[in-house]
């Protein structure tokens, strides 16, 4: 269905031309009428099928840009990753809209910006439940005037134990409103909550259809004490650009990366620990392929949403199928094949039984063997790009435009495919650029200016 046929106004229509989608996916083209009706909707459908848009466009559509900046949409996620590209993704759909306020209200940050912008007012807040329910309990959020609450990833903000504040935070605001649930898996859970907080909801479902992408599935027999040597040979035998190796621990991740870091492997790890600022930092690079290993456990991991992952690897795999499900579903998107690689252990039998009757594929049997050996010299895994952070992001008017031409102007002289990703956060931003050409890079951007001032530049590491 193209998008000029959902009754969408004239500046959303117009950003839409200008991202160049022209079609929208099965999950927009099923939402976005129900929600511009003002019904209920509980949608069943994954990461990277295009969701956010598909409840963005709807709230951009209804909002109404009064004086006062009134509260009018809450999207609760579960992470701050998510919240971040959630709110990032909906000012991108809104820019031909003047004025419209969106703000990202997740902890791990300071909450004194959040409250003073909610002070100022805006129109659409995105934030994770904790962090909104502070917010309530300091009088400062006002809810009175919302018109839809978006629950997103719903499943994911219910296995990490937010099944009261979800409910407390349905539970003030106001009755006539539009709730709409987005989840992966619907356990009984997902259920008691629509039948709790929704009215005749609209159900729209592409699980079947999204629950067969194209990825091959294989697993590999080994020892505990054998996964470390096992995970080298596989990321030297398979040479991903972009993999995450999923763990089930938080320590496990230290180690681990650490691990691989040491033997050569161009890695970080993700998890629960990390300062905000340190996690912007490993996704910008990793996003921008400064990284290509990322190592982490399922609660960072959530909300994670990489264009081409070339490879997902499973070094422990999970309790629960949904999550291997929804592990593996970050490979293969956009008609490329994906490859989920599960490194196996005798005690594993049951899990791998479970996850194959959720999945109806069964696990092919890997041949170790058959890897490239331990240790082969001229097999890499080092990345060809290094990051840069400048001290100036979205908040003091800096584009993407603005860094590439300090880059590649007169004074910068880089030629335009030395520079890779450029991401731009509220008060920094990250840029990948060639390794060939890193430390003229820094140093034309340490010495020169970007619009007229100069910022502190450093190298990530």
């Amino acid at each position: 269905m193209e998008f000029s046929a959902l009754s969408l106004s004239p500046p959303l229509l117009q950003v839409l031309e200008e991202l160049e989608f022209k079609t929208a996916t099965p999950i927009q083209a099923q939402s976005i009428p129900v929600l511009l009706q003002g019904k209920d909707l509980v949608g069943q459908a994954r990461t990277g099928s295009g969701k956010t848009a598909a409840f963005a466009l709807p709230i951009l559509q209804k909002v109404k840009l009064t004086q006062d900046r009134r509260l009018q949409a809450l999207v609760l996620c579960p992470t701050r990753e998510l919240c971040a590209q959630v709110a990032g993704e909906i000012r991108r759909l809104a820019r031909r809209m003047p004025g419209v306020q969106v703000l990202a209200l997740a902890g791990g940050q300071p909450i004194r910006p959040q409250v003073e912008a909610l002070e100022k007012g805006a129109h659409i807040g995105v934030g994770t439940p904790g962090r909104i329910i502070d917010l309530l309990d300091r009088e400062v959020l006002d809810t009175r005037h919302l018109a839809t609450v978006v629950l997103d990833e719903a499943d994911r903000m219910l296995d990490m134990g937010f099944r009261e504040d979800m409910e407390r935070v349905l539970g003030a605001t106001p009755s006539k409103r539009q709730t709409v649930l987005f989840s992966a898996t619907f356990p009984d859970d997902i259920e008691k909550l629509s039948r709790a907080f929704q009215k005749d909801p609209v159900r729209v479902s592409l699980a079947q259809e999204e629950a067969a992408p194209d990825i091959q599935q294989v697993g590999y027999a080994c020892t505990p004490e054998e996964k470390q040597t096992l995970l080298l040979r596989l990321l030297r035998q398979h040479q991903p650009a972009s993999a995450i190796v999923f763990c089930n621990f938080k320590a496990v991740v230290v180690e681990l990366t650490r691990a691989l870091v040491q033997a050569g492997v161009s890695a970080d790890g993700l998890q629960g620990d990390l300062e905000q600022f340190d996690r912007d930092r490993v996704m910008a690079k990793f996003r921008n392929h400064s990284t290509r290993v990322l190592v982490a456990t399922d609660v960072a991991g959530r909300g994670i949403d990489v264009e081409a992952l070339d490879a997902v690897v499973n070094y422990e795999l999970p309790q629960q199928p949904e999550a291997y499900v929804h592990r593996i579903g970050r490979t293969g998107r956009a008609g490329r094949r994906g490859l989920a690689l599960s490194l196996v252990t005798r005690s594993d039998s049951r899990k791998v039984e479970d996850i194959e009757g959720t999945t109806g594929v069964k696990l092919e049997k890997g041949d170790v063997d058959a890897l490239v050996p331990e240790n082969v010299p001229g097999v890499s895994l080092i990345s060809g790009w290094e990051t840069l952070s400048i001290s100036a992001g979205r908040k003091d008017k800096m584009r993407p435009g603005d860094i590439l031409g300090a880059l590649t102007g007169e004074a910068g002289g880089l030629k335009a495919e030395d520079v890779g990703k450029i991401e731009i956060h509220d008060h920094h931003a990250f840029v990948a650029v060639s390794k060939r050409v890193v430390k003229v890079a820094f140093q034309r951007l340490s010495e020169g200016r970007i619009k007229g001032r100069k910022h502190r530049i450093e190298r990530v590491r």
